[in-house]
């Protein structure tokens, strides 16, 4: 995925620009696929009886812990100025 490719070079070139990139794009991913499974698996996917809540809750805290997605453009565009 193409989430997974950035994130490979964030590791392999670390400078401030691409973690930004990576972190945006991991948390586009994640929030993309816990949303997609919450549609997926309808009513069932936000109660106790299932795993798919705590993935939900997860991509919603990693944003909020790593930085929201329009942070992370805000700066990615603030470096493409300079």
């Amino acid at each position: 995925s193409a989430a997974r490719s950035i994130v490979n070079d964030a590791i392999a070139d670390p400078t401030p620009t691409n973690a930004s990139l990576a972190r945006y794009m991991a948390t586009e991913a994640f929030n993309a696929v816990a949303g997609e499974a919450i549609q997926m698996h309808g009513g069932i996917a936000i109660t106790w009886e299932s795993d798919i809540q705590f993935y939900f809750k997860r991509a919603h805290g990693s944003a909020q812990l790593l930085g929201s997605s329009r942070e992370h453009l805000r700066r990615l565009e603030a470096e493409v100025l300079h």
